[in-house]
């Protein structure tokens, strides 16, 4: 592990880990975040034995939590790497392609596609729960700057796009509370960089759904 990790601290990390039900949870999270009661439901625990095992996980900062832009009496659940350098996904999840959403599909989802394709030949589009009229110019110039190729995109809507097949990544908050839920999507929760219009919130953005899609790339192959 890093340098930030001494050996009391990585001793914490791999206790916490020593139980099967906190791996399962930790399993979860290495893709995608979850709101507590969302991990619930995905691990099939009582709501008070997932909490224990959450301050566990908190405890040895193997897990953090964020507050939903969305709702903020909602809090998510997001795996911290840097504590789980073994933490490597195998190759078990299948997709013919794979689709980010966000809820206006102007910056996110469309940055994210433009880094996806830089790193893979699978397969990648985005869309929006509540397409805008044009991509944000601020995810444009984010996309100059980074060597992105962001192309001619226009906002679509996702019920026009999803089709079989498709591995749904919701990269915003909004979208992921707007959609229905479904144990096959996963969940980015990547702060809107639009909501301050700065160029480091952009380039913030990039640099955080480029370490998702680094972390998501080994544990997907062509379906």
């Amino acid at each position: 592990m890093g340098g930030d990790f001494d050996q009391e601290r990585r001793a914490r990390v791999h206790a916490a880990l020593g139980d099967a039900a906190r791996l399962s949870i930790v399993d979860r999270l290495l893709l995608g975040d979850a709101s507590p009661s969302e991990l619930q439901a995905l691990v099939s625990m009582p709501s008070n034995l997932v909490a224990h095992h959450l301050r566990i996980l908190e405890e040895a900062g193997v897990v953090r939590r964020s507050r939903s832009e969305a709702d903020r009496r909602r809090t998510y659940l997001q795996l911290v790497p840097e504590a789980l350098e073994a933490a490597v996904p195998s190759a078990n999840w299948q997709a013919q392609r794979v689709v980010f959403i966000c809820s206006h599909n102007s910056a996110r989802s469309p940055l994210a596609v433009a880094i996806w394709n830089r790193r893979s030949d699978l397969p990648a589009v985005s869309a929006g729960t509540r397409p805008a009229a044009k991509v944000h110019p601020g995810a444009v110039k984010a996309a100059k700057r980074h060597g992105l190729p962001l192309g001619s995109h226009t906002p679509v809507h996702f019920g026009d796009v999803i089709r079989a097949g498709d591995l749904v990544v919701a990269v915003c908050d909004n979208a992921h509370e707007e959609l229905t839920s479904d144990p096959r999507r996963l969940h980015w929760s990547v702060p809107d960089p639009a909501a301050s219009e700065a160029a480091e919130a952009f380039d913030e953005a990039v640099d955080t759904l480029t370490a998702r899609i680094e972390r998501l790339l080994p544990a997907l192959r062509a379906g």
